[in-house]
Parts: structure tokens; sequence; C-alpha cells
């Protein structure tokens, strides 16, 4: 120990020989002791990732020394080095000296100097900003823990919380989805002066816009978007210079759209929509602003001329006038009528005998072409037949053959592939293993309407096709497309299913899309998810819970009677050629990890039906073209989307109109998100997946078991989405 007048200090020697042993670790210690001003007992390493932590400071015992009455020093902790910090090492190099050369210490000193000198980059905690924070914190309703810890660094271990580079103030705080209720307290949040990104998105805050917030002046990033704030919005943006991004939507915002937001020169995003703003729009003439949201408020008048750039859904929802000029001029009241020109008798007499020659050659060459299409064999003319299943070729013509059908018990369907063969068909779809047909089969007594595939690319021996037929046929689970029957000959193999009249996701997704189109409203995507979810989790518990499905898709989900989604082709992925990894059909939906289709495991159907819920939220395609024929990734897409705060802009156009929805949208796109995870194990189990989708709300669901398989409870709420930036860090 060591005294300088009133002050004790105390230091460790093995500290220091610690740090000579490990001195490529970059990690600093700073021992504090209350002499020194305005410092207590504390202990911030800073580690190399520049994180900072703050332990408290223990008391000193000398190895062979007496205890120390005020001594401090820090914990030993692996993967660590000590040091003595710049702050120490100074105050030391002053008063200590002398002592140390009579102690025959100078070698130490040196050391501890050296090291002061060299780590001149230490900083404690922003004390006054932490502070802000914990009154905030405890002040607030919040129903889910939140992990800041008072005696702990709120730099390095406090959740959302990024702080400057030199560690001396907080600038960035993001708290999406963390259960916080009721108004943000006064004086709490506003104390955060150097604040940058303020994200509270995706909460339960009620209240007006807060005043105090105009105390941020630094304020480049705000996102309050679905919370329950009212009341007008603040008068005077101004104070916000710096603001780039503000996304206030889906909340209940009422009044006028300040004409003050044109004072911000920096911004690029603006998202009031889905609240209850009235009045006009102001003249926003802000050169910077890239996206706009008004849409689904109260708004009227006409969109003024500088923001008639964004497009049309931007103003949707409102009671806008059109602000275009009208499609024809309007002539003058007392502007001269225009002279009528009449056409003389001969020239309309010519254009009679001209027109009548025109049509005689037109009917010769008519007659002459159909002449020659109606001479066929011995002259008769050929009368048209039917649409086939497919040309008959390689076992219609072995009639010898055995033409039976396996077809599995409990099956009223009977036909073989002769009834096939002559049955009228329609080209369903060409998919990445076959063709399918729907096929109308007609005898006396009925019609029977059946899904046939055709196969191609099978690489199995029959054999091993009919022991999968069989697990795949012994399924009986409502939200799974029955196998009613099945044919293998070297030639052919064929799969049979029921007909689906509602179609598949796929084509009430994206068919015909544009004006006159019957958009697929929410609670029919709601059921879709709902009823896949569950046939694929009952896949999964199938043969000793080794089958998956392999190639879930959105042309692979039907809806049955009841519109739910009910999955399709389950287990053909083995039985085939392995496909490449570009092809174009499944690489939106196929899990990062899958290089061999045959080998996909119940985690890559996880991945695949995370896919199938962002393309029923978003309306896209997992792979499509802009207008530029740039390629998308619908899941690279989404995470950039989110990633920016703009998560409104995910959602389908078409569901923009429902009401009341938002926010089983965002808790549907926080499942989707977990399921596509990049790496396996991060992703949730298939019936964990059915649970969370199926408290999102109960679409007549009835009390009937969810999935035929015992579901865990989930105890806790699934956490919030969170994607990570460029900088690692959620908004």
């Amino acid at each position: 120990m060591l005294s300088i007048g009133s002050r004790d200090f105390s230091i460790k020697a093995q500290l220091i020989i610690y740090l000579h042993h490990h001195h490529n670790f970059a990690t600093t210690t700073i021992i504090t002791s209350p002499p020194l001003p305005s410092l207590h007992p504390t202990c911030l390493r800073i580690y190399p990732n520049g994180t900072v932590s703050e332990t408290p400071a223990i008391r000193l015992v000398f190895p062979n020394g007496p205890a120390l009455k005020v001594g401090f020093c820090c914990r030993e902790q692996e993967g660590e080095i000590s040091r003595v910090g710049f702050v120490f090492a100074m105050f030391m190099k002053q008063f200590v000296l002398g002592l140390l050369e009579k102690m025959g210490k100078r070698l130490e000193l040196l050391v501890v100097l050296f090291i002061g000198v060299i780590f001149l980059h230490v900083t404690a905690d922003p004390v006054e900003d932490k502070q802000a924070l914990l009154d905030f914190i405890h002040n607030i309703s919040h129903s889910r823990s939140i992990k800041w810890n008072e005696n702990s660094s709120v730099c390095e271990t406090w959740n959302g919380v990024i702080c400057s580079e030199d560690q001396s103030r907080v600038i960035e705080l993001h708290l999406p989805g963390a259960a916080l209720l009721g108004p943000i307290p006064p004086n709490t949040l506003s104390r955060l002066s150097a604040l940058l990104v303020l994200s509270l998105r995706l909460n339960s805050l009620t209240g007006p816009f807060p005043s105090d917030f105009n105390k941020l002046e630094n304020l480049s990033s705000l996102y309050l978007q679905f919370n329950n704030f009212s009341g007008p919005l603040p008068l005077n943006f101004s104070v916000w210079k710096n603001l780039t991004v503000m996304n206030l939507s889906n909340n209940a915002f009422s009044g006028n759209i300040p004409s003050s937001i044109s004072n911000l020169t920096h911004l690029t995003v603006l998202n009031l929509a889905n609240n209850s703003l009235s009045g006009e729009i102001p003249d926003l003439n802000v050169p910077s602003l890239e996206q706009l949201d008004l849409a689904n408020n109260n708004l009227s008048g006409i969109v003024p001329q500088s923001l008639q750039r964004f497009p049309s859904w931007a103003f949707s929802g409102n009671s806008l006038a059109s602000a275009l000029p009208p499609a024809l001029p309007v002539e003058p009241p007392n502007s001269q009528p225009r002279k009528k020109t009449r056409i003389s008798q001969p020239a309309i007499l010519g254009i009679v005998i001209g027109g009548c020659v025109l049509g005689f050659v037109l009917i010769a060459f008519f007659m002459l072409v159909c002449c020659r299409n109606k001479e066929g064999e011995n002259g008769k003319v050929e009368k048209p037949k039917k649409k086939e299943l497919f040309s008959k070729k390689g076992v219609s013509e072995k009639q010898n053959k055995d033409t039976k059908l396996s077809f599995f018990e409990g099956s009223n369907l009977a036909f073989d592939l002769d009834d096939l063969l002559r049955a009228s068909a329609e080209v369903l779809g060409k998919g990445t293993f076959g063709t399918t047909y729907k096929a109308a089969l007609e005898d006396a007594t009925n019609a029977t309407t059946v899904v046939v595939k055709r196969l191609k690319e099978v690489s199995v021996g029959k054999k091993e096709f009919e022991q999968q037929m069989e697990i795949v046929g012994s399924i009986k689970h409502e939200n799974v497309a029955a196998l009613r029957a099945y044919y293998y000959s070297k030639d052919e193999k064929l799969v049979v299913y029921d007909y689906y009249e509602q179609g598949s996701a796929s084509s009430m997704l994206h068919a015909k899309r544009g004006e006159g189109r019957i958009p697929l409203n929410w609670e029919t995507r709601l059921k879709i998810s709902i009823g896949a979810a569950r046939g694929i989790a009952h896949i999964h518990t199938q043969n000793a819970g080794k089958l998956v499905h392999g190639n879930i898709k959105a042309s692979n989900i039907f809806l049955n009677s009841q519109g739910y989604g009910c999955v399709c082709d389950v287990g053909l992925p083995t039985l085939m050629s392995p496909i490449p990894p570009p092809a174009v059909r499944t690489g939106g939906y196929r899990a990062p990890e899958v290089t061999d289709t045959r080998k996909s495991t119940p985690a890559s159907d996880v991945y695949s039906f995370g896919v199938l819920i962002l393309e029923l939220l978003t309306g896209k395609s997992p792979i499509h073209t802009t207008d530029g024929e740039e390629v998308i990734h619908l899941v690279r897409w989404v995470n950039s989307v989110v990633r920016e705060e703009w998560t409104a802009e995910v959602f389908d156009v078409e569901l923009l109109k429902y009401p009341n929805i938002e926010e089983e949208m965002v808790e549907m796109l926080q499942i989707g998100m977990s399921c596509v995870a990049r790496m396996p194990e991060q992703r949730p189990k298939m019936q964990d997946v059915v649970k969370r989708v199926e408290e999102i709300r109960q679409v007549n669901t009835g009390t009937r078991p969810s999935s035929g398989i015992s579901t865990p409870i989930l105890n806790t709420p699934p956490p919030p989405l969170e994607i990570a930036g460029p900088s690692s860090v959620t908004q």
C-alpha cells in the first residue's frame, strides 16, 4: 500500500506481471479510489470490440502483507489483461516516485507509467445518460424484462443501448417490441441530448407526442410506429434539423400535418400512414425526400405538386381530390365555333365501292384457307378430339402390360391407367418434379375429378418408390392432401390426389393482379398459414419423425372447403434426381444449407414455410424481377426493408384497406423471419410455429386439435423482430 498525504492507493504486483505476459490482449482496466476527485472505486475494462464494462473494485490484500484499509484492485478474469490506467498513472507520477525509490520499486513504477502513457483511451460510463435511462425504465410499465443492470456498464451490457466511440454519451436507443406500456415518462429520454437514433416501435406506448423531445436536437432517426400515441403532432419540427428518417405510422395521431416538416432539409423517409390525421396536405417541398406514406388517414384536398412524384398508394385511403389537370381542355365560352367539314357525295360513293371490293377479297381468301384445312384423309373432315391427359406413348401403347393403379385403403375411387389416358385433362402447372393435370373421369353413373402429377426424373427403383408411396399414403390429416393412388412402370410414374376447387395459394395470390382482381383478404391468408403449418407439423411426426416434405411452396399449398391450407406433394424429392441449387422454381424457397434436394431436413422445411409466410404477407414471389429486370430475393428484400425501419412497406398493398390487422401482420412477420434464420439451429420447431401462428387469432378454428400432435405451450411471448443492421445492432 502506498500512502501520499491522506490518500492511500494499492496495486497488486501480479497484475503488472500478468500484463507483461499477455500484452497481446487488448483490454484495459482502470483502478480508481475514493480519494481521487469525482471518482469512485471501480474497474473499467475496454475490450477489443470497443465495448466497456464496469465492475466494483474489490478490497486488496497483499500476498505477503496485512489487509489494507483503503485498498482496491480488479479481479482477474480469464482472457483479460489488467492494466493500470492513465488517471492513476499520472497521479502516481507526481507523488509516488520518491517513495517507490526508497522501497526499491523503481522497475514496477516504470512499467506502470509506460502502460499509462500508451493506453490513454480510458473513459468511464456516461453517468448522466445512464441515470436518465434508469429513470425511464423505472417509471414506465413493461411486461417484458429489460436487462439493464444498474451495476453493469451501460455501453457494453445494456440491451438496445449504443454509445459514442469514446463511450462518453448514449447516441442510440433501440427498444422494439419491448412490451412498454403507457406514456413516456417526462424528463427521462429527453435528457439523452446526444441521441441520434430512437426506436420504440412495436410497443403499447400511449399519450401525446412527448413535448420534451424537442430537447433531442441531434436526432437523425425517429421510429415510433405501431404504438398507441394520440393527439396532434408537434407544430415545430424545425428543432430536429438533422432528422433523416421519421416513422410515426400506425398510431392514433390526429390534427393537421405540420407544415414545418418542410424545414427538415435532410429528411429522406416520412411515414405517417394509418393515423387519424386530417386537413389538407401541406406543400412539403423537401427535395431529399425519397419515401413517403400518408395512406389511410382523413386527409382532404389535393396532393401538392411537390408530392405528385410519389406513387398513388402513398395517398390511398384518404378523401383526396384529383390534383391532375382535366383530361381535355375546356374552350372559353366566347371562343369561335369550329367549321364543320362536309364530305362530298362522290367521295362517299368511292369509299363504299372500295369497302365492298376489299370485303369480297377477304371472304374469298378465308374460304380458300378453310377448304384446305378440311381436306383430310379420304376427303373427310376430322372431328376434333378431347384434350387427353398426355400423348399415348409408352405405357398406352403396351396394352399387354399391367395398367392397374395402386389405391390406398379407404379410397372410393375405381379407375385404371386407360381411364386416365382417355380422360379430358387440363394442365394446372409444370413444376419442379413434373406436370400436373386436372383429369375429369366420366362414366355412366358419376363424374370424378382428380389431380394427376406425371413425375419426371425419378431416380429410384420400383421397390423404393412403392415404399415411399406407402408411407405418404398412410398420412391421414385434414391439412395434408391425401395421396389416393400411384402408378409405376418403366415409362411412367404417376401420383393421384384429390382435386381442390379453390386452387392453390400461388394462383390465388399471384393470378391476375391489377384492376378488377378480387384481392386475397387477410383472414384467408391467415387460414392458409394455419392450415399449412398444421399439415407440415403433422408430416414431421410420420415415419418415426423421419419424414420431411422437402418441396414446400405456394403452388403446393391448396385450399380445402373451409379455406385452410392443405399441403401436397409430400416426400417426392427423395425419389427424384437432385436439382442443382440455381433452380429458379425452388431457389427462393430452399434453405441455404440445402445443396441436395433429396436430403432436406425438418429445419429446411421450416425455412421454406417461413418464405411462404413472407410471400403471403408481401404478395411477392420468392424470386421476382423489378421493372428494371433486377432479380430480387424475397428474404433478403424483407430483411433490408425491416432493417431500415420501413416495416409497413413490406406488406402487400392489397392488405392495406383492411382495418385493425397491422399487429397481426407484424406478429406473422416476426414468425416468418424467425423461420428463415440463416442457421438451422436458430429456427423454431414446426410444432412451435403452429402454436405461434394459431395464437395470432383464432379464425374459426373450433375446438379440434391443431395439428394432430401435442404442441408445448409457450409460456413467454415470441421475441421481437430483430434484424441486425450494418453495425449488428437492431433497430
